[in-house]
């Protein structure tokens, strides 16, 4: 079986959410919503580690606040940087060499089934690289800076990359020293880790995702989000996650 290692990614800035904390501790329920990221991946056996990579800002309440149960479930936690990259390229430094595999994961992405997971880390296993991804359906416009139509840009071919997205972990890992040695220029930024592979010369192989997985931006996805997860697909289970029944 191949070992997977799971970094989770709650070092955004959250500048559309609108609150006075960050994103990654609004409550969906009664858990905020990195915890419920990281319960995607704790309990799989085929995950040998998961580290949660948070903005220095948030360090301090994720130490004082949520450390002790982030040490019960044997997350290492680890200080971020100012782009999503850094942060990304901080995780990968920590990544045990015992990894096969590394899945990069969004903390806000909490509305994903464990079946999904399995069929994006199988596809990885086959093919080296695994990303899902789903069409785009909707009409696309470019606006101008004064807020008209400048264009409409043909969708065929165009599809939204999710998380998580997996990789062999030497491939990923070549492609983030090589983005770092570059220093990239702000618009030559990756936004995703796709991008950064894809640019190091590595074939990205897809998976097909599903529109459920959406990413929490703004506080208005925290209800889409409350209402997804009570329809997702449920594996049948004879043992209990380890937050089961944890109150917070």
């Amino acid at each position: 079986m191949s070992k997977f290692s799971v970094i989770v990614v709650a070092a955004g800035r959250s500048e559309r959410f609108d609150d006075k904390e960050s994103k990654v501790f609004a409550k969906l329920g009664d858990q905020p919503l990195f915890l419920r990221a990281l319960q995607l991946f704790c309990n799989r056996e085929d995950v040998c580690e998961t580290l949660l990579v948070v903005s220095p800002d948030d360090m301090d309440q994720m130490k004082s606040k949520y450390g002790p149960n982030i040490g019960f479930m044997g997350v290492k936690l680890i200080e971020g940087g100012s782009e999503r990259y850094e942060s990304v390229a901080k995780g990968l430094a920590a990544v045990s060499e015992d990894a096969d595999f590394v899945a990069v994961h969004d903390a806000v992405r909490v509305c994903v089934a464990e079946q999904w997971i399995d069929k994006i880390f199988e596809a990885a296993s086959r093919n080296g690289t695994a990303v899902p991804i789903t069409p785009v359906t909707s009409t696309l416009k470019r606006l101008g800076d004064d807020k008209a139509i400048s264009e409409t840009v043909a969708r065929k071919g165009l599809h939204l990359a999710q998380t998580p997205q997996v990789f062999r972990r030497t491939v990923i890992q070549e492609a983030y020293d090589k983005l770092n040695q570059e220093a990239p220029e702000p618009d030559d930024i990756p936004t995703d880790d796709a991008q950064a592979v894809d640019a190091a010369g590595h074939k990205v192989m897809t998976v097909d995702g599903d529109p459920r997985n959406i990413k929490i931006t703004t506080k208005n996805d925290l209800a889409l989000a409350g209402a997804i997860l009570k329809a997702l697909p449920q594996k049948p289970t004879s043992r209990r996650g380890a937050f089961e029944e944890a109150q917070w």
